[in-house]
């Protein structure tokens, strides 16, 4: 029952939120969001690092379609639920002070949609069934859309929608693949959408390969990938600072996730087939994602610009088929959470306190808050992949990955790390260094609360960025399942002979 708590206390907090007078509603929220944050931890306790599904929950919904309500984690699903549960309340910590009036982000309306896109997005990291899947991964666009269209700036209406059409496309050419699954596991017995039954079906290469593809698409949408990602920009620059923390750093791992977890686990020799054409599609988003975030000049559109480049190299690593790419690629998706959720509550601390988004508007912050220039820059540094920061670890697995896949694939995914100092360095220096004009000479720094909002995010991208071990410890079993599911061994060490030969003529000697 752990996963089944975990998923309707947020849901639950929502409701009664929506109720509430206003003066309560931001208190029981947070309340809500850190007692989810105890239960996620109690679940991590509790699961065993050895791999395997585990905290499962299976009950018949809809008999005569083989759908269950069917819950479990394995160490991908524990990780996403994790960063989940930990981003919520720092989100809504940071929205605290916030203007309360109707169209700010203080409002009741945010704390409830949040919440309840909360739970949904643990539905999704928890089902295994796909039914239940599908249903909770079509849910998560209603919150979505209210805290885009609801809270941020001018704009932000048409935002929402153009975020929601792209999603709704997505949706539903998932919900075809989702269909012909039915049909496929009906003609070989009984109908089950439970993963388990699932990955031991023999689909048949064409069949195969054309579910794979909707699952793709939809995934690649959520991502997202090119040349799909034109609604990520536009959603960052018009919704809040928090929204664009939930949308990036949770709502998007939806579509990594899934690529591992359904195209992989369900599909692998269709996802070996597809794997040159997936391969160019994060290269061209690893570059061009980085080039087009060098020339903004809104500092929110460019964070969400530069996780295009980076969700490029998360699915690049995913579909090189190898431990280095998995493992780095899951890690990616951990740190990813965590260094761009801090880059977008300190880049709101400074919309708040300049008035504007704009760089070309910005500058001379260092010399007035320093504490605010601080926590910017290492966010940013971690953003690039700085050794000692987290990101670092993965973005390293990653490179690596695609080097032992091509060394012309690890040469193209490579300028990521050039492009990423680029837009990182000139972002900084355009907002936080030279001259002080007037006007910002009386801008506040941060106070202990806004600070306590970003602090842990930062702790964690340097205990990562040095002690990985606590991540890897989790993923590494659930990587060579999926390896395994999908029939890939990567090539063991090998030792020459002739060394064995000469060790023992030495022993022998001595």
């Amino acid at each position: 029952m752990t996963l089944s708590v975990l998923i309707w206390l947020p849901i639950a907090g929502a409701l009664a939120v929506a109720f509430l007078p206003r003066t309560l509603s931001k208190k029981v929220g947070l309340g809500v969001a850190l007692a989810t944050l105890v239960v996620g931890v109690v679940a991590a306790a509790s699961y065993d690092l050895d791999g395997g599904r585990q905290l499962t929950e299976e009950h018949v919904w809809i008999e005569a379609f083989g759908v269950h309500y069917a819950l479990g984690l394995d160490g991908l699903g524990l990780l996403m639920v994790l960063l989940t549960v930990l981003l919520v309340p720092l989100v809504l910590g940071a929205e605290w002070f916030k203007s309360d009036d109707p169209d700010g982000a203080g409002a009741k309306a945010f704390v409830a949609w949040t919440l309840a896109l909360e739970g949904l997005s643990l539905a999704v990291f928890c089902a295994t069934d796909v039914f239940l899947f599908y249903v909770v991964f079509e849910a998560t666009l209603i919150p979505a859309y209210f805290l885009v269209g609801g809270f941020g700036r001018e704009g932000r209406s048409a935002a929402a929608l153009k975020f929601l059409m792209f999603q709704l496309a997505g949706g539903l050419i998932l919900l075809a693949s989702v269909i012909g699954l039915y049909v496929v596991s009906a003609q070989q017995g009984a109908p089950s959408y439970l993963l388990s039954d699932l990955e031991k079906l023999d689909i048949g290469t064409d069949a195969g390969r054309w579910l794979f593809a909707g699952f793709f698409i939809a995934f690649a949408i959520k991502a997202p990938l090119f040349p799909v990602h034109t609604w990520l920009a536009d959603t960052t620059e018009k919704a809040t600072p928090g929204t664009g923390v939930l949308l990036v750093c949770i709502l998007d791992k939806i579509g990594t996730f899934g690529m591992l977890r359904f195209c992989l686990g369900i599909f692998p020799e269709a996802s070996q087939w597809a794997t040159p054409l997936v391969v160019t599609l994060a290269l061209i988003s690893v570059v061009y994602g980085a080039l087009i975030a060098i020339g903004q000049d809104d500092v929110f559109r460019l964070i969400g610009l530069t996780s295009l480049s980076h969700f490029g190299l998360i699915t690049l690593g995913i579909f090189t088929m190898s431990t280095q790419g998995a493992t780095g690629s899951i890690l990616y998706m951990v740190n990813h959470g965590l260094g761009t959720a801090a880059l977008f509550l300190v880049a709101g601390y400074l919309y708040d306190r300049r008035g504007t988004s704009l760089i070309s508007e910005m500058g001379g912050v260092e010399k007035v808050a320093p504490v605010l220039a601080g926590l910017f820059l290492v966010a940013g540094l971690a953003t690039l992949g700085l050794p000692g920061l987290s990101p670092f670890v993965s973005e390293f697995l990653v490179l690596l990955a695609a080097f032992n896949y091509a060394w012309y694939v690890g040469a193209i995914a490579i300028t990521a790390v050039v492009l990423s100092a680029i837009y990182v360095l000139w972002m900084y220096q355009r907002t936080m260094t030279g001259p002080t004009p007037p006007e910002v000479e009386s801008t506040p720094d941060l106070g202990l609360r806004e600070i306590a909002a970003v602090a842990p995010l930062v702790a964690a991208l340097v205990f990562f960025g040095f002690y990985p071990a606590p991540l890897t410890d989790v993923s590494n079993p659930m990587v060579g399942d999926l390896l395994e599911q999908v029939g890939v061994q990567d090539d063991a060490p090998t030792v020459d002979p002739a060394d064995v030969d000469l060790e023992h003529d030495g022993e022998a000697a001595h």
